[in-house]
């Protein structure tokens, strides 16, 4: 892109919209300069705002081919090369209230040497993270450096959720081994947030080890060993997620097994204490078919004798229960 004019970056509803200094501040794009690769402009927009959507299908600033991906057609984090740059599409951790962190926030990036356009939905911590680092002056100098600190600021929230998953796993391992079931409903939402990590965060992984690959006069070698360096992080969180997703296998294995050895438990009692009463009841079932002849049946001290010897009974079967060691 040989010039842009400042005046076409204008976006009335835009959420930041400003111009690196090259000494890790930003400008507001009322006292930009010329822009190029050392002074790159950002801007970030809400693709559901009508406004900047507009904006999105009608500038020239852009390529025709990312219009759409930038106004949110995309969700799986992907790479696409062009020219002289890249259209992103990567997954952050949601921050946002009243959601889980598994419901990935979506964000698309175009970039280049000249320009950085992203956009989202729902708010993103880690665009967050490099626009304030911009204020206090210490942030990106440029393109390049900008896509390292956006990915490791996405890289670092990722592996502090994974942390925390494993946590939970750890959690649940010591809980079963005093034999605490978890709750309904916690080993599944477990389970479901591993799986969903694991599936945008490996396209992701790749995507990253991509753009340390790509040669770009706007990025400068230092900039891709350091993308190489954020891609075998968030492997070594690929390989954390499925080691996970084998171990809430085996916990689930152990559930099962710790519910069905106690309604084993359960059933066994039951039995042992249905043997402790069989005699019993066998006897005041013979005694009680009210025919005549049944001994005792005239005699005053007979129902307290017949209780005395059915306790009897079930004290021996129980003794000889024990002594059996089925007790």
């Amino acid at each position: 892109m040989n010039s842009i004019d400042i005046k076409e970056l204008h976006v009335p509803d835009a959420i930041i919209a400003c111009q690196l200094d090259g000494e890790g501040g930003m400008l507001p794009l009322s006292a930009a300069g010329q822009v190029g690769p050392t002074n790159p402009c950002w801007v970030h927009l809400d693709y559901s705002s009508t406004e900047s959507r507009d904006w999105l299908q009608s500038t020239p600033l852009i390529p025709d081919a990312v219009r759409d991906a930038l106004a949110g057609d995309s969700m799986r984090p992907r790479i696409s090369r062009l020219a002289d740059g890249f259209m992103l599409v990567l997954r952050s951790i949601n921050h946002n209230d009243n959601a889980r962190p598994d419901q990935l926030v979506a964000v698309r990036v175009f970039i280049n040497g000249d320009l950085i356009i992203t956009t989202r939905k729902r708010k993103a911590r880690a665009i967050d993270n490099v626009w304030e680092d911009l204020q206090k002056g210490h942030g990106a100098e440029n393109a390049g450096n900008w896509i390292v600190e956006f990915c490791d600021a996405l890289t670092e929230q990722s592996g502090e959720f994974i942390e925390q998953l494993y946590d939970r796993i750890i959690a649940l391992e010591d809980a079963l081994l005093d034999g605490k079931v978890p709750a309904r409903g916690e080993m599944a939402l477990l389970r479901k947030q591993l799986i969903v990590m694991r599936r945008y965060m490996a396209p992701q992984r790749d995507v990253f080890a991509r753009i340390a690959n790509e040669k770009f006069t706007w990025m400068a070698d230092e900039d891709r060993r350091l993308m190489q360096d954020i891609s075998d992080r968030l492997g070594r969180g690929l390989e954390d997620l499925d080691a996970g997703i084998a171990r809430t296998a085996v916990i689930s294995d152990e559930i099962d097994a710790l519910l069905a050895e106690s309604m084993n438990r359960r059933t066994y009692i039951m039995s042992l204490m249905a043997m402790v009463f069989l005699p019993a009841t066998f006897l005041t079932g013979l005694f009680g078919v009210n025919l005549g002849g049944i001994p005792g049946a005239s005699w005053h001290y007979g129902f307290p004798i017949f209780c005395v010897l059915l306790v009897i009974i079930a004290i021996a079967v129980f003794l000889w229960l024990k002594n059996r060691k089925w007790l």
